[in-house]
């Protein structure tokens, strides 16, 4: 097993398996040590002990990225809340970052979890592949493929817990510890590798915790 020197969250990690489950501190996101916060003010919160990350509401994307690591194949953990309120709340996570822009992303609209209309419902997770293939494309060339429902729904103004699963060409994701994959598509990016970020949306604030990245072996 090979071993790798790297500064992640700020701190020196030496002599550490490559394939090695770590957590990344959230602390170190105030200020941006450790971290390369992107279009959006993030400020750390303490619920019962769990520190969070909360990202305020502004126009366009805006990312955390995870500093000094690049995540190529295996397990993202995270712990995510949203908030039931239309267009205005869509909160995930960002992966093969290269650059600002580029990036591949699972994210969920928590205001379609459970709506009475069938159709949002079917849109409440969804993959991207920026820029080329954002939603409406995505939506438009392949409609009920990169985009589904969740059965059962979580509580839109809860935390629910995520998990992606990265596997060379496929990007399987279950929520709240399912069995099942609650979508399961072939990427539509050929990036080998890249950052790791928390993602929301235009106009979308959020919540972030318990993030653990666990690399294929």
């Amino acid at each position: 097993m090979l071993a790798v020197l790297a500064n992640v969250g700020g701190a020196l990690l030496a002599d550490t398996p490559n394939d090695a489950p770590f957590e990344p501190s959230l602390d170190k996101i105030i200020g941006s040590s450790g971290w390369t916060v992107v279009n959006r003010n993030v400020r750390l919160l303490n619920e019962e002990g769990t520190k969070i990350a909360h990202f305020d509401g502004n126009a366009g994307a805006g990312i955390a990225w995870l500093d000094n690591y690049q995540f190529s194949d295996g397990t993202i953990d995270i712990d995510v809340r949203g908030e039931n309120v239309f267009q205005k709340s869509f909160v995930g996570l960002a992966f093969h970052g290269v650059g600002d822009e580029q990036y591949e992303a699972v994210y969920f609209r928590p205001f379609n979890f459970t709506a009475g209309d069938s159709l949002k419902k079917i849109h409440s997770i969804q993959y991207i592949a920026s820029p080329a293939y954002g939603w409406q494309k995505i939506r438009a060339e392949h409609p009920g493929v990169y985009e589904q429902l969740l059965n059962p729904a979580p509580d839109p103004n809860g935390w629910f817990h995520v998990r992606i699963v990265v596997r060379g060409s496929m990007v399987s994701v279950f929520v709240n510890n399912a069995t099942r994959p609650s979508l399961e598509v072939a990427r539509l990016s050929d990036v080998k590798d890249g950052r790791i970020g928390m993602w929301v949306g235009d106009n979308s604030g959020g919540d972030f915790a318990h993030l653990k990245i666990t690399p294929a072996r």
